[in-house]
């Protein structure tokens, strides 16, 4: 179908209009098949910069987190010397700290989404947007608007909205809009939807299993009202949606079933015609096992741009990616007419984003003291703590427990848990932590797993001679791993809170919001979303009485199972430990 360019979401004037034909009409096939390509660089190296602008000539490039120096001096030498203003793209999903080191990371969608308040992700567009346009940025790889269904999947968890499509609806639609005031397109991801299933799409490709209806309230609804709201592009993910591909090509056997980022019954079929997006589609990344696992990447490549996509992000060899999309077009796997339109999308963005005319007014290169003033505005690290302090979420009390205070609960047993061991190394979120409490006048005794067989364990008795409370404080994170569950020390789970029962136990969960499924035995249970220092102080605020707990879980942090909503046992008995005091 062809390309709008008066309309939503490019809105251009007969003069951008001119600009894109003129450019298109410029260009050579090559040219055309290599503005397909979004890559990526790690660093500022001048050498390979260069590489990219001047040989290769991709329609973007993404930059991985730098120094403020090290980016501005990136996006200079890329946008200095390419002959087309180059997208500039940055993972921009919880503040300016997607792209350079030292950016306000002033919150996580899910942190926002505890607060209740919309005005929250709205302030995450701003900061993202003034941040990333300061660095050089006009591409920004989020609002991330899956709906976290399924507590089992380890990618989506504390990086949506949460579980409730109104709430993601409005809160991505406040994302996306206020991001493109800054002059930084938007990216809608990862289409179809992903937090269906417990796959996720960096090791496996994952399936949205929602029939065409329940597609239609939940992901259709929240994809209509980012569109509408003008999001410029869309990333497509490597997710299987039988059912819609199904009704849009009832002929595909099952066994043909493809994701959706080479599939053309979802990208043309679904989101480009039923739903109506005139944007620019993106692949996710074509590194990712998701995409690489359903067919040769030779078929693959082209496969994408046959398929609808207008990108192609990133690549597992260059030389030899850029090789099986020039062959793929040689061979009819997309014909001239899918590659004029796509790359007429690329242009149109970089139009309605007014990169030619910067190139034109040497206006694309960042400014570091720019970059610096952006990054250092007081607002920002005030939005940062405002959330912070709003979105901490008390999933189960057991009353009497609070406030803890040196007083009540002196000496406290601290068991950090992570993926790579029970590190409370001060680098770590689990180690602020611990280090907030020893400021706060606590004596606390990092948690030791022991060597020690049956019968010769530490008894009961002496561990309640020696703890007044135990405190858990968990960062985990699934990364290229199937489940982000809690790994427990040996032997036999030496620190699962089997004490709960006898000394008062506190749990708290930095980052993955489902670890009472683990732990339902648990009576005191917070979720925080997040381990920034700004955390880590409101969290320490609502423990000593000092603030309320204000969040509200945007997820069933029950997981479905009865027992976690409960308290069983005999309840401890806090009159030795003083009076609740008043707040």
């Amino acid at each position: 179908m062809g390309v709008r360019l008066k309309d939503n979401p490019f809105f251009l004037n007969d003069a951008q209009i001119t600009w894109v034909k003129d450019t298109l009409a410029s260009m050579t096939e090559k040219e055309k098949i290599h503005q397909l390509f979004c890559l990526v660089t790690y660093s500022d190296d001048e050498e390979y910069c260069r590489y990219l602008s001047e040989t290769v000539r991709p329609g973007g490039v993404m930059g991985r987190v730098m120094t403020p120096d090290k980016c501005v001096n990136a996006v200079s030498t890329l946008q200095n010397h390419s002959r087309i203003p180059l997208l500039i793209a940055a993972n921009l999903e919880a503040g300016g700290n997607g792209v350079v080191s030292g950016g306000t990371a002033v919150c996580r969608p899910m942190q926002a989404a505890a607060t209740g308040d919309a005005e929250f992700a709205r302030r995450l567009g701003e900061v993202c947007g003034a941040q990333g346009s300061a660095a050089g940025v006009n591409w920004s790889f989020a609002p991330i608007i899956d709906i976290d269904y399924n507590w089992r999947n380890p990618i989506t968890n504390f990086r949506t909205f949460g579980s409730d499509v109104e709430t993601v609806a409005k809160m991505g639609e406040a994302y996306v809009k206020e991001i493109q005031r800054h002059g930084v397109a938007a990216c809608i991801k990862h289409f179809p939807g992903d937090g269906c299933d417990e796959r996720d799409q960096h090791v496996s490709v994952s399936v949205n299993s929602l029939s065409c209806d329940e597609w239609d309230k939940t992901f259709g609804k929240v994809y209509s009202r980012c569109i509408e709201a003008g999001a410029m592009s869309v990333m497509v993910g490597h997710i299987m949606q039988p059912a819609y591909t199904g009704m849009l090509e009832p002929d595909t056997p099952d066994a043909d079933m493809l994701p959706a980022s080479v599939n053309r019954a979802l990208v043309t079929g679904l989101l480009r015609e039923r739903l109506g997006f005139n944007g620019v589609i993106v692949t996710d990344s074509s590194a990712m096992a998701g995409i690489s696992l359903v067919m040769p990447r030779e078929s693959m490549i082209p496969m994408t741009i046959a398929s609808g996509c207008d990108m192609f992000l990133f690549t597992k060899n260059l030389e030899e990616d850029i090789y099986f999309m020039e062959k793929g077009y040689e061979n009819g796997v997309f014909t001239r007419e899918r590659l004029d339109e796509a790359v007429t999308r690329i242009l149109a963005m970089k139009a309605a984003l007014g990169l030619h005319q910067k190139q034109r007014n040497n206006e694309l290169c960042p400014d570091v003291q720019n970059l610096n003033e952006a990054i250092k505005q007081p607002i920002y690290k005030q939005w940062e703590k405002e959330c912070a302090d709003r979105a901490i979420t008390l999933v189960k009390e057991e009353k009497g427990v609070f406030p803890i205070t040196p007083d009540r609960f002196e000496k406290i047993l601290f068991c950090p848990l992570d993926k790579n061991g029970n590190n409370a190394d001060e680098k770590t979120a689990n180690g602020k932590f611990k280090r907030a409490l020893e400021n706060a006048g606590f004596k606390v005794t990092l948690f030791e797993s022991q060597n020690v067989t049956e019968g010769n364990m530490t008894s009961v008795n002496e561990l309640t001679k020696r703890y007044d409370m135990i405190i858990y404080s968990a960062m985990v994170r699934a990364r290229y791993q199937p489940v982000a569950r809690i790994d427990w020390s040996s032997p036999q789970g030496a620190n699962i809170p089997t004490l709960c029962h006898t000394i008062p136990t506190v749990f708290v969960s930095l980052e993955n919001p489902y670890h009472l499924v683990d732990v339902p035995q648990v009576r005191t249970y917070i979720n925080c979303y997040n381990g920034t220092q700004a955390v880590i102080d409101a969290l320490m605020e609502k423990l000593m009485g000092k603030s309320e707990f204000t969040g509200v879980s945007p997820v069933d942090a029950f997981c479905g199972k009865w027992d976690a909503a409960m308290s069983f046992g005999p309840k401890i008995d806090f009159s030795k430990y003083g009076k609740r005091g008043e707040k």
